[in-house]
């Protein structure tokens, strides 16, 4: 599965299931970690697992399983790590003290519209 059709996957679903402040930062040029960060917000710890299982499911059933999870425990702030595309999912007042979008702001914002709107039949075409 390619990084893009990954991220509509990810960021449809997150929608979806009514995750906040949605947000993919393309980060290859400025780092080796990944290509994407895709960030969200949940307005409850229930709602943070939600998120989080519902990803892991969707793209699970696309064959793509994440190299690793972290933080489901606390579920203050839970990482799916799909190598090139990482997921961060967060209660609010933990995404307001890390501020990943300060921290990575080297790198570059992409238009989640593209995302939500690309045709679902066909996934992977928006150039990203």
């Amino acid at each position: 599965m390619t990084d893009t059709e990954i991220l509509q996957i990810a960021v449809r679903t997150l929608d979806e299931k009514l995750g906040k402040d949605i947000k993919v930062i393309r980060i290859r040029d400025v780092s080796s970690i990944a290509n994407y960060f895709v960030l969200a917000t949940g307005t409850s710890s229930t709602q943070v697992k939600t998120l989080a299982d519902m990803v892991e499911n969707k793209l699970s059933k696309s064959g793509t399983v994440p190299r690793r999870i972290e933080g489901y425990r606390g579920a203050d702030w839970i990482v799916l790590d799909y190598i090139d595309v990482i997921v961060h999912i967060f209660y609010k007042d933990t995404r307001e003290f890390y501020d990943l979008e300060r921290l990575w702001q080297d790198g570059e914002a992409v238009d989640i519209g593209e995302l939500l709107e690309a045709d679902a039949e066909r996934p992977g075409k928006v150039a990203l």
